[in-house]
């Protein structure tokens, strides 16, 4: 696939809020887990922990009682203490009391999120909390994401869908272009997935591929 050279580095708000809105449009890719079939070798069936997307209408945030996560490094940044405060509402008023902390970068860890995700009865409200209490802290979090060089970042994703294709998953779509801002690849058709999250063979391509997407990526293909 080809794509046009931009400018490697996009104003800093335009990513975050591109970045965002991929979020709240459709599942996360590692997350989403609606209908499967194809690529993990099982016939299509509805998944039990497919991740409901944000709701449109935040509410108010966490409180000062909430559990705050362990305590950031030296040097914070904005963008960590946003996902504090992020992680704070979703035990306090997300209803995940199990929600884990953001890695010392800043970024969520999504293999504990998905874990949590993939529960019986606990996908609804995984991303943004249960009937949108935490949605304007995840806004605010993406607003302080730091700056990406979008062409590394495209190259990161189109690396990895490359790798989870080689490793078995043959329907993972390339990254593409657009408005100079890297967007993920994965299930062709995230609206009415046909890639089984859910099967050893793609979590064993997961597993392989990890380590192509640089740190913040995991959670976006």
């Amino acid at each position: 696939m080809t794509f046009l050279r931009t400018n490697p580095r996009t104003n800093t708000r335009t990513a975050a809020r591109l970045r965002l809105a991929a979020l709240v449009a459709l599942p996360v890719l590692t997350l989403s887990v609606g209908c499967g079939g194809g690529d993990g070798g099982t016939d299509a069936a509805e998944k039990t922990d497919a991740i409901a997307d944000i709701p449109s209408t935040p509410a108010a945030g966490a409180t000062k009682d909430a559990d705050r996560p362990s305590a950031p490094p030296a040097g914070k940044s904005a963008f960590y203490d946003a996902q504090v405060k992020y992680v704070q509402c979703m035990r306090a008023k997300g209803g995940y009391k199990d929600f884990p902390d953001p890695t010392l970068s800043g970024y969520l860890d999504w293999d504990k999120i998905n874990e949590i995700g993939s529960q019986p009865g606990r996908n609804e409200g995984i991303k943004g909390g249960r009937n949108g209490a935490c949605v304007a802290e995840l806004r605010d979090a993406m607003e302080a994401e730091p700056e990406r060089d979008q062409q590394k970042s495209y190259e990161s994703m189109l690396a990895h869908a490359k790798c989870m294709r080689d490793n078995g998953v043959s329907r993972f779509t390339n990254p593409t272009m657009s408005g100079g801002n890297a967007q993920p690849g994965g299930d062709p058709n995230p609206a009415s997935p046909v890639i089984d999250t859910d099967s050893p063979a793609y979590k064993k391509a997961r597993e392989a591929c990890g380590s192509k997407l640089l740190d913040g990526l995991d959670g976006m293909q």
